[in-house]
This record gives structure tokens, C-alpha cells and sequence, in this order.
């Protein structure tokens, strides 16, 4: 009986016992630490600030893309402008000169002749234009024809 005694005097003393975790301390914590995140990420990301100098030329030429469409009735498009072969490359020619670095994107119909695209490939390396790709759709895999 005494240690019952004893017991009550320390739970009237102490209180009764927790038996759940208190969160809000955690919580203040996490806020406080977003915050300071949220304050500090965009000066990291900014870097230094100066002010650059403007100039009139520039440095690097941007990179020009040139789409060439061959359609299924054996048409040649520069961009949307249908074209000849013959002037095909004579423009081509110009843009070289132009821009050295230019690219070429030849987007041609499945049903377009081979021979048609073979030409229009041709003429773009006459032209002296490396950079030469060929426009997909992309096929989900497990679906090729």
C-alpha cells in the first residue's frame, strides 16, 4: 500500500503520463527551414550581377534550321515556298555562304518517291551543308510497321 502512495504523490506532482508525441515543435522547425530555403535558393541560382556591355556584332551566329518538305506528288518546298531542285541548291549555296553552320531538315511523305528525297539529299550536299537530318514521327515501341 505504500508504493501506491508513493505513485499518486509523483503522478500529483508530475502529471499524468503522455503517451503521444508532441509535433508542433517538429513543425516549426520544418517551417522555419523552408522559409530560410525558400529565401535563399534564388540568390544562389542569380549569381553575380554586372551590367554587360553592349556591342553591335556578335560573337556566335545563332544556328539556322532550314526545313525542306518533299510531298507524295514528287514537290519540293523551301520552308512553305515550293521550289525547284535547281533553285533548291542555288539557295542552298547562299545560306552556306551565309552561315556555315547552318542545318537541314528534310521532312518527306512515306509515299514520296525515294528517288525524290535522294535528289533533295543530294543537292543539299552539293550545297555544302553537312548538318542534314531526316523529320520522324516517333513510334511507340513494340508498334513498327
Amino acid at each position: 500500500m505504500a508504493m501506491q502512495v508513493f505513485d499518486m504523490e509523483t503522478e500529483r506532482r508530475l502529471g499524468p503520463a503522455m503517451s503521444e508525441i508532441n509535433v508542433t515543435p517538429f513543425v516549426d522547425v520544418v517551417l522555419v527551414l523552408l522559409i530560410i530555403f525558400l529565401l535563399t535558393a534564388p540568390m544562389l541560382l542569380g549569381g553575380i550581377d554586372v551590367r554587360v556591355p553592349k556591342a553591335e556584332t556578335r560573337t556566335t551566329q545563332p544556328e539556322e534550321r532550314i526545313t525542306i518538305t518533299v510531298t507524295k506528288e514528287r514537290g519540293v518546298f523551301w520552308e512553305n515556298t515550293p521550289t525547284t531542285l535547281q533553285r533548291l541548291e542555288a539557295t542552298l549555296k547562299s545560306v552556306r555562304q551565309k552561315n556555315p553552320k547552318a542545318a537541314v531538315f528534310i521532312k518527306a511523305d512515306e509515299g514520296a518517291p525515294w528517288g525524290t528525297a535522294v535528289a533533295v539529299m543530294d543537292r543539299v550536299k552539293k550545297a555544302g551543308i553537312d548538318r542534314v537530318g531526316i523529320v520522324t514521327d516517333p513510334v511507340p515501341p513494340g508498334t513498327f510497321k
